[in-house]
């Protein structure tokens, strides 16, 4: 391969407030290659770009279903504008948490987000939602489940922890204690992670037991589960788009299932509370939409408002949805050499999360979008 000579390399010159993580902020950053430099190029190339304002590593969606649709399994092409749109708001980085559409090629893609992916929610038949997730007929047969995904994804895994049984009215757990025990240990076995699916109060002490890697929603946790789950260092997905449905949902479903609308309503009516508690306990925060299926992409700014909307410092909020994310997801900070994914700002997000709605340029990978 020939190798340009250096002054024929285009450049981008990022200069303001560029923030790399909770401690360092640095006022210029030049990418070269598609690869940071935190030093100036001695030359500064060909048709050298200057980016200017409040930049942040690339966001991270950390919930979020790409190939998925309402109905379930969508097209390439859909799953390509999904995974558009996420970009576009910048999101450059995803955590698929469950998908029934192969999406794979998607790495080989270098304009799409990079996707960590979770293979196929884990369910029992008639436990959730038709066309989303592998049904199995019965419980026992989760270990081996878990197994077969943990090898087909990118190091985790996907449960769904509850779910409405309608032959009880109301949300309750999947799996019995000793068979969510098997399967985490099989995760782990495997080197993949395990993240689960819960609104109900019921399921988490189980989840806690079993050595979970994170929980998503969480709208039921208690107190001392929320206490646990600190001490244990389990991060939890609030997904606060999706909880502010609940009500909805409650209203369809009360005439023949009211103990579960009645359930919803409650989870509904505190979910501020409830995230307010998460992070005064020091749980961990993970910011994810919860797109695919019957929410939109590229939705992120609208979730980290409402996180804000909860009571949590717009600042915290940021990190969340950005380096610590990153960090998280073993993604990499922003040193001298790493991939250039970032996202340029006309003002500082940490004062005002609105301005996360307005990014002024998106580089994934050293490319302008």
């Amino acid at each position: 391969m020939i190798v340009p000579p250096s002054d024929t390399v285009p450049t981008i010159h990022v200069r303001g407030h560029i923030l790399l993580d909770d401690e360092r902020e640095v006022g210029d950053l030049w990418v070269r290659g598609g690869r940071v430099s935190l030093t100036r190029p001695s030359a500064q190339g060909a048709g050298l770009r200057v980016l200017e304002g409040w930049a942040v590593p690339g966001l991270v969606d950390a919930h979020c279903h790409i190939g998925l649709g309402a109905e379930g399994p969508v097209s390439r092409e859909i799953a390509e504008r999904q995974a558009v749109a996420d970009r576009d708001s910048g999101v450059l980085a995803i955590r698929d948490a469950g998908s029934p559409s192969d999406t794979r090629w998607m790495s080989s893609r270098a304009d799409l987000p990079r996707l960590v992916r979770a293979g196929r929610h884990l369910a029992l038949r008639a436990r959730y939602l038709r066309n989303f997730g592998l049904e199995l007929d019965d419980a026992a047969g989760l270990p081996a489940a878990v197994r077969e995904q943990a090898r087909r994804g990118d190091g985790w895994v996907k449960l769904v922890g509850d779910w409405i049984d309608r032959s009880a009215g109301d949300l309750t757990p999947l799996w019995p204690a000793d068979v969510l025990q098997d399967a985490v240990a099989q995760a782990h076995a495997e080197a993949a992670r395990v993240t689960v699916h819960t609104f109900a109060t019921e399921t988490v002490d189980a989840l806690l037991d079993a050595g979970v890697d994170g929980i998503e929603h969480g709208t039921g946790m208690t107190a001392d589960q929320i206490g646990r789950a600190a001490a244990a260092g389990v991060p939890v997905t609030p997904t606060l788009l999706q909880v502010e449905r609940f009500a909805a949902i409650a209203d369809q479903a009360a005439e023949k299932f009211p103990a579960y609308a009645a359930r919803m309503r409650r989870m509904h009516a505190r979910r501020y509370e409830q995230v307010r508690d998460l992070y005064d306990a020091g749980v961990r925060l993970l910011v994810g939409t919860d797109a695919g299926g019957t929410i939109g992409h590229g939705l992120i700014a609208g979730e980290c408002a409402e996180l804000v909307a909860a009571g949590i410092p717009a600042a915290e909020v940021v990190a969340f949805a950005s380096w610590r994310a990153r960090s998280y997801l073993g993604l990499g900070a922003v040193v001298e050499g790493s991939s250039a994914d970032l996202v340029v700002y006309p003002d500082d997000p940490r004062e005002n999360i609105e301005v996360l709605r307005y990014p002024r340029a998106v580089v994934l990978r050293g490319e302008v979008h």
